[in-house]
């Protein structure tokens, strides 16, 4: 297994890193509120010790592999930030995502910021305030980002991150969790979006969606967390689970892009719904997952088995592993 890093962002906890490829972990939130809550967080494409991190006092940047952070100072201190992307055909693009739901932009690597052109409901009665909770970017366009709000359905970006259009006919359900797009030379693009109650599939670019009814043949209908294991994309990963935050889960898997899914094998049910997932380029085997209530998972075969990590945390929301 390659020698890498993981990274685990928390709630009331902050961040924590893993320097002994996940065998024992130390704080790591040197530079910012100690006891901050973790929900997003990114590693440079090209600079593995480059990653950004979003907190409710704003976004974070550090240079050192977590070592030391700074405040990146934009119009995001002191907002709840969900949700981060760095462009893969520009990393100094940065797009934000906060809570109530908003859309920020920089191009120049975080110097300057501009609020991006979204309507977004604000406030809804269930859970207070919307969040966009990933930010996606579209492999076949480079300058195409989507974007999915809980609870206000799915946006898209033609350009960067600038502008955004509302879609979504047909979704199961306005409650979206995560998106994961799918590219084969055999069949028209694919879009997943995971919401509250099912897996919905879009062949037209989002324009419309129809749910899959995973809940016939998965444990639960509740879908969370959408991972692709770097250059195999027909293999989607599945964060599963009896709710927000449940008291069950299970990593689930199709490896036909979304037609059907099977259970991946586990070393038992995980004590919540598996809320995050870690992937790398530098190993697409090597893939870390997470539940919501602070289990950590690894496989080294794509996805298809998993091993229990001894340490747990009180409430993981973001995670990452590098090399």
């Amino acid at each position: 297994m390659l020698s890498h890093r993981v990274y685990v962002g928390t709630i009331g906890e902050g961040l924590w890193r893993s320097t002994d490829n996940g065998a024992s972990f130390t704080r790591a939130s040197d530079g910012m509120f100690v006891e901050c809550h973790v929900r997003a967080l990114v590693v440079h494409p090209h600079h593995p010790r480059i990653l950004y991190l979003g907190s409710e006092q704003g976004l974070f940047r550090s240079e050192d592999g977590a070592s030391n952070w700074s405040r990146v100072e934009s119009p995001l201190d002191g907002l709840q930030i969900w949700s981060l992307l760095l462009l893969p055909s520009n990393p100094d693009v940065i797009l934000a995502g906060t809570c109530p739901a908003r859309l920020f932009r920089s191009e120049d690597a975080g110097r300057t910021w501009t609020e991006a052109t979204a309507t977004m409901v604000q406030h809804c009665p269930r859970i207070m305030n919307t969040r966009v909770t990933t930010l996606v970017a579209d492999p076949e366009n480079p300058a195409g980002v989507w974007a999915g709000v809980e609870i206000d359905g799915i946006r898209r970006s033609r350009d960067g991150g600038r502008t955004w259009q509302a879609l979504g006919q047909g979704l199961s359900s306005l409650d979206i969790h995560a998106l994961a797009i799918v590219l084969n030379r055999c069949r028209p693009k694919r879009l997943l979006a995971a919401t509250n109650n099912d897996m919905n599939l879009s062949t037209d670019d989002g324009a419309t969606w129809k749910p899959l009814q995973v809940g016939r043949s998965l444990p639960w209908s509740y879908c969370r967390a959408l991972a692709q294991p770097i250059g195999r994309q027909d293999v989607i990963l599945l964060g599963n689970g009896s709710g927000p935050p449940g008291d069950a889960g299970s990593v689930v898997r199709s490896t036909d892009a979304g037609d059907t899914w099977e259970a991946a094998r586990m070393p038992g049910r995980a004590n919540s719904t598996l809320w995050n997932f870690a992937v790398h380029e530098a190993d697409p085997d090597l893939i870390y997952a997470s539940s919501v209530s602070g289990e950590l998972y690894r496989s080294t075969d794509s996805g298809a088995s998993w091993e229990k990590l001894a340490r747990e945390f009180g409430e993981i929301r973001a995670l990452a592993w590098t090399p």
